[in-house]
């Protein structure tokens, strides 16, 4: 299988897209999930290697970098701190607050407003940044009224300690209820290849010029197999199965911005190869058809 090879600020290809209207970025960002531990947990395997995949992903023009507290827990931001800072001019660094974790693999909804208000403070601290870029309830907490947790985030914002407000793993009404109390500029939501059951908030992002976010933007299980549609595909785009996937969310709209995690520089190159991909209107079709 050929490779598009990533060059250093390759990830402008991408084009930019500006959350909240004044914060741009690179479409193509960087998930730090992976940068922990088994099951999310704990340091690294390879923690000079974590490094490396954090000043490379700079080195290739990324400029937006996702976390949470919970990966880790803490040890994600940690390690983003460790490895640049003091931060490049331009370089958004997203976090979220809003699970807790009990173990490997464990995560629970905590939304009440002193442990959000906890939580941004010590990813202040983590981070080493007076104030954070964008901020995410990791999710929506059932057992706590919904405008408490949108009313702290509101309420962070005010005192300067948060410049803009994400939501995650929503549906239209969470995001319509939420801005009834604070802006929102992003929604990060699971969407690839295959997994497309939040087109209906999709849709609604881009009338409404909010960011989508795709967690697990590569698609997994068949249709990375060889032989299927989408090894076809990148062959015939001279790239692999996983920049395709990653291309075709960058062409399928404007407002989504992929954030492929790796824990390896190796594949974090293959990821950032994607932004140099180009798909036919064809080739769209067909990827558009073999998914979901």
């Amino acid at each position: 299988m050929t490779q598009t090879t990533a060059t250093d600020h390759v990830v402008s290809k991408s084009g930019t897209f500006k959350l909240g209207g004044d914060l741009p970025v690179h479409r193509l960002g960087y998930g730090a999930m992976q940068l922990t531990g088994k099951g999310v947990w704990g340091p690294p395997r390879d923690h000079a290697e974590a490094i490396r995949v954090l000043k490379r992903a700079v080195d290739l023009g990324v400029d937006f970098i996702d976390t949470a507290n919970s990966y880790g827990p803490y040890v994600s931001e940690e390690l983003i701190a460790e490895a640049l800072f003091p931060y490049a001019k331009g370089l958004v660094i997203a976090t979220k607050a809003g699970l807790v974790r009990t173990g490997p693999g464990e995560w629970h909804a905590v939304g009440r407003p002193e442990y959000l208000r906890q939580e941004c403070e010590m990813s202040l601290r983590r981070l080493k940044v007076d104030r954070i870029d964008l901020y995410q309830l990791h999710r929506i907490d059932s057992k706590v009224p919904a405008d408490e947790q949108f009313g702290v985030l509101r309420d962070l914002q005010k005192e300067g300690k948060i410049r803009h407000v994400g939501l995650s793993e929503v549906e239209v009404a969470d995001i319509k209820a939420a801005r009834k109390v604070v802006p929102i500029v992003s929604v990060q939501n699971m969407y690839n290849l295959q997994v497309r059951k939040s087109e209906k908030v999709l849709e609604y992002c881009e009338k409404e010029e909010i960011g989508f976010i795709p967690w697990f933007p590569i698609a997994s299980g068949k249709l990375l197999e060889p032989g299927s549609p989408l090894h076809a595909i990148a062959k015939d785009a001279k790239a692999t199965p996983a920049q395709v996937a990653l291309a075709w969310l960058l062409r399928r709209s404007k407002v989504l911005l992929p954030i492929p995690g790796t824990s390896s520089v190796g594949h974090l190159d293959e990821n950032c190869g994607a932004a140099a991909v180009e798909l036919s209107q064809e080739q769209m079709k067909k990827l558009d058809s073999i998914g979901g």
